[in-house]
């Protein structure tokens, strides 16, 4: 066939992949008048994993499970939209990390807000302003943020999902020597993660931690002799020439997002509980607040521990474990658990990524 030919046949298909796309949005506008007419959460994301998961194994070569994942990602935000738009905040400026984990999650179908600070985010969501916002709580090179695990121990939010982010840094500018750059700004994480390429390349450069990485860009923006270390996306916004890329430390350097809201997420197949707790000083304490996970036979995934800065050497665990805290026998071993400790808070219970 003549690649003329081939055009016309895809103009065809093209055609009937509206007039179905048509047909699902429709249909997509039903259910969700369905739902507020018996009042149900118009966010099931439970039904799209199960969607993108049926998709998948329907594939034929060419076509690959990224693909069709990031086509119907979009399909399926596009489809929650005309059901009901969704308001997500994120920490940082649009195109920061934690905007685009946010867009992994929810697709480009949504209001997004930028914000300043990971304290105005979980403010957004507690006040109800936002539906979801995102915030980071995790590096593989760096460890936590500490920030987000205080506000999650002061606020009343809940934790909705999950989203694991491939982090990779690039050195941006308006100039194209990197040699005559005077100084660079990022956020303090991207620059503990590009340490040493920064000590190796740029050992007597000036350095500036900023709020967002996406902030240090616009920064750079205005400045030839300054950079920033940001995303693609970050020097794609600004205009800002790629000097290096992927000036990561690690090449497996992968961030943990929190989605964050008030209410819960509908229960998965796969499901994950956070927890926090405290517990007096005694020995053997936080043994015995364990034993109820083992005998029980829940797989703990993460323990950590924070200070609850409100009396010296007193602090609060954050624990992740396998399981529902609707299932029978989480249930029964965090109400053995709360018997024991001095307080204890349900993170949130969410499908696992």
């Amino acid at each position: 066939m003549s690649l003329n030919d081939l055009r016309k046949q895809i103009d065809k298909i093209d055609d009937q992949l509206v007039k179905l796309l048509n047909q699902r949005f429709k249909v997509s506008y039903q259910v969700g008048e369905h739902k507020k007419a018996h009042d149900l959460d118009v966010h099931n994301f439970s039904r799209e994993h199960e969607i993108l998961s049926a998709l998948s194994e329907k594939l034929e070569e060419p076509m690959c499970k990224e693909y069709i994942y990031n086509i119907y990602s979009e399909i399926l935000s596009a489809s929650r939209a005309v059901q009901n738009p969704t308001n997500v905040g994120f920490f940082g400026l649009k195109q920061s990390y934690s905007h685009l984990a946010a867009i992994k999650y929810f697709g480009k179908a949504c209001h997004y807000s930028d914000n300043q600070t990971i304290n105005d985010v979980f403010l957004e969501v507690e006040k109800g302003n936002i539906d979801f916002g995102v915030v980071p709580l995790e590096n593989s090179t760096e460890g936590i943020v500490n920030h987000t695990f205080d506000l999650m121990m002061e606020k009343d939010v809940k934790i909705y999902a999950e989203v694991f982010l491939n982090i990779h840094h690039n050195f941006i500018s308006q100039d194209v020597n990197i040699k005559t750059i005077e100084k660079v700004y990022s956020h303090s994480q991207a620059l503990a993660q590009t340490r040493n390429w920064l000590e190796q390349n740029l050992l007597n450069i000036e350095v500036i931690a900023v709020d967002s990485t996406t902030k240090a860009a616009e920064l750079a923006s205005e400045n030839i002799h300054t950079a920033a270390i940001a995303s693609v996306p970050a020097a794609l916004k600004y205009s800002l020439n790629i000097l290096a890329s992927n000036i990561e430390d690690k090449a497996n350097n992968v961030t943990k997002f929190l989605v964050i809201s008030k209410q819960d997420p509908q229960k998965g197949k796969k499901n994950k509980t956070s927890i926090m707790f405290s517990i007096k000083d005694s020995l053997g304490a936080l043994y015995a607040m364990l034993l109820p996970f083992r005998s029980a036979g829940i797989n703990l995934t993460k323990i950590e521990s924070r200070p609850t800065k409100k009396r010296i050497w007193e602090y609060v665990f954050f624990v992740d474990f396998l399981g529902h805290k609707d299932d029978l026998e989480v249930r029964k071993a965090l109400n053995e658990l709360e018997n024991q400790c001095l307080f204890m808070k349900i993170l949130g219970s969410y499908p696992i990524d």
